[in-house]
Protein backbone atom coordinates (compact mmCIF):
# COMPACT_ATOMS: atom_id res chain seq x y z
CA UNK A 1 0.00 0.00 0.00
CA UNK A 2 0.98 3.26 -1.27
CA UNK A 3 0.47 6.00 1.57
CA UNK A 4 1.49 9.80 1.27
CA UNK A 5 2.85 11.60 3.78
CA UNK A 6 4.59 14.98 4.74
CA UNK A 7 8.02 15.64 3.24
CA UNK A 8 8.93 17.35 6.54
CA UNK A 9 7.73 14.31 8.75
CA UNK A 10 10.26 12.45 11.04
CA UNK A 11 11.37 9.02 9.26
CA UNK A 12 10.05 5.78 10.54
CA UNK A 13 11.26 4.91 13.84
CA UNK A 14 12.44 0.73 14.33
CA UNK A 15 9.77 -1.11 15.76
CA UNK A 16 9.97 -1.22 19.19
CA UNK A 17 11.87 2.16 19.40
CA UNK A 18 9.95 5.42 21.16
CA UNK A 19 7.24 7.04 18.75
CA UNK A 20 8.39 9.96 16.78
CA UNK A 21 5.42 11.19 15.05
CA UNK A 22 6.47 9.39 11.74
CA UNK A 23 2.40 8.91 10.78
CA UNK A 24 2.93 5.82 9.01
CA UNK A 25 0.93 3.51 11.54
CA UNK A 26 -1.89 5.70 11.43
CA UNK A 27 -1.97 6.85 7.60
CA UNK A 28 -1.75 2.44 6.85
CA UNK A 29 -4.34 1.24 9.47
CA UNK A 30 -7.09 2.63 12.37
CA UNK A 31 -6.24 1.37 15.55
CA UNK A 32 -9.30 0.02 18.28
CA UNK A 33 -10.18 3.64 18.67
CA UNK A 34 -10.22 4.80 15.33
CA UNK A 35 -12.78 1.55 14.49
CA UNK A 36 -14.89 2.64 16.96
CA UNK A 37 -15.47 5.99 16.15
CA UNK A 38 -15.12 6.30 12.47
CA UNK A 39 -17.00 2.65 11.94
CA UNK A 40 -14.76 1.55 9.39
CA UNK A 41 -12.15 -1.01 9.31
CA UNK A 42 -9.75 -0.26 6.55
CA UNK A 43 -7.96 2.51 5.53
CA UNK A 44 -5.85 6.13 7.00
CA UNK A 45 -7.07 7.12 10.25
CA UNK A 46 -9.11 10.44 9.72
CA UNK A 47 -7.78 11.68 12.85
CA UNK A 48 -4.16 11.73 12.28
CA UNK A 49 -3.25 15.50 12.28
CA UNK A 50 0.00 17.46 11.36
CA UNK A 51 0.98 19.39 14.10
CA UNK A 52 4.06 21.26 11.63
CA UNK A 53 6.63 19.23 12.52
CA UNK A 54 5.35 15.88 13.30
CA UNK A 55 1.77 13.49 12.99
CA UNK A 56 -0.01 12.85 16.17
CA UNK A 57 -3.36 11.53 16.89
CA UNK A 58 -6.78 14.15 16.77
CA UNK A 59 -8.64 11.78 19.19
CA UNK A 60 -5.77 12.11 21.87
CA UNK A 61 -5.44 15.98 21.50
CA UNK A 62 -9.45 16.32 21.29
CA UNK A 63 -9.51 14.74 25.38
CA UNK A 64 -7.57 17.13 27.26
CA UNK A 65 -7.64 15.55 30.83
CA UNK A 66 -9.26 13.52 33.01
CA UNK A 67 -10.07 9.54 32.62
CA UNK A 68 -11.28 9.84 28.69
CA UNK A 69 -7.58 11.32 28.00
CA UNK A 70 -6.01 8.41 29.73
CA UNK A 71 -8.50 6.10 27.72
CA UNK A 72 -7.94 7.49 24.76
CA UNK A 73 -3.88 7.33 25.08
CA UNK A 74 -4.20 3.67 26.57
CA UNK A 75 -6.35 2.50 23.16
CA UNK A 76 -3.86 3.93 20.46
CA UNK A 77 -0.83 2.79 22.81
CA UNK A 78 0.54 6.19 23.47
CA UNK A 79 4.00 5.61 24.97
CA UNK A 80 4.54 2.03 24.28
CA UNK A 81 6.95 2.60 21.50
CA UNK A 82 6.83 2.13 17.56
CA UNK A 83 4.25 -1.37 16.76
CA UNK A 84 4.57 -0.71 13.34
CA UNK A 85 6.40 -3.20 11.25
CA UNK A 86 5.38 -1.89 8.18
CA UNK A 87 8.63 -1.37 5.46
CA UNK A 88 9.25 1.95 4.02
CA UNK A 89 10.87 2.80 0.59
CA UNK A 90 12.84 5.15 0.13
Amino acid sequence: MKVELKAGAPPKPEFGAPCNGCGVCCALELCPLGILRFGRIAGPCPALDWDGERYVCGLLLRRTRGWSRRLVARWIAAGKGCDCRAEIDG
